[in-house]
């Protein structure tokens, strides 16, 4: 599978003219170690309301999973299958390198991919197939699906034969496990 997602992204020029300032394969690009998820970052923003005005890449950056605070994150991730090895890895090995500290209540978690972060989530199945696994539960998402999260434990695990291509926008949000103050 060919993994590069062609980004275009547009502003405004000197005299208020709407431009392409960006156009061509997305540089940040990662593979997750052990996993094999290719995570391609397409554009982060810091603050709500977004700036609209700032002349600068803002996807050239490293950084895990969560939007930052007060911020989204739009990128794509392309889930290989599952393997017995992927299957086999360490929980606390994949939430390093995803940049997630917990992946819910502390409980032993159902599978190693087991996440959870303090956004609202909109996942867009692009191509393929997928599960995602909740807590006690899970659902089969196919090409076209479209799921919002709220901050839900989860985990996606790909049983087919072929790697599934997601659209994934992540805005911070107010934590609702979050101690009370």
């Amino acid at each position: 599978m060919d993994h590069r997602i062609r980004r275009i992204v547009t502003g405004h020029d000197a005299n208020g003219k709407a431009i392409v300032e960006i156009d061509g394969f997305a540089p940040n690009q990662k593979t997750r170690a052990g996993a094999g998820f290719v995570s391609t970052l397409l554009w982060v923003t810091d603050e709500t309301p977004a700036r609209l005005d700032l002349k600068t890449d803002r996807a050239d950056r490293t950084m895990g999973v969560p939007p930052p605070p007060n911020g989204s994150v739009l990128r794509i991730v392309d889930f290989p299958p599952i393997t017995a090895e992927t299957e086999a890895m360490k929980q606390e090995d994949l939430l390093k390198a995803m940049g997630v500290s917990h992946h819910g209540d502390g409980a032993p978690a159902r599978h190693a991919f087991m996440h959870r972060t303090p956004s609202v989530d909109y996942a867009i199945v692009l191509s393929g197939e997928i599960d995602m696994l909740l807590d006690d539960s899970e659902v089969h998402l196919k090409a076209g699906d479209i799921l919002v999260q709220q901050a839900t434990n989860h985990a996606w695990v790909n049983r087919s034969t072929e790697f599934c291509r997601m659209a994934f926008v992540l805005i911070d949000g107010i934590d609702p496990l979050a101690p009370k103050a």
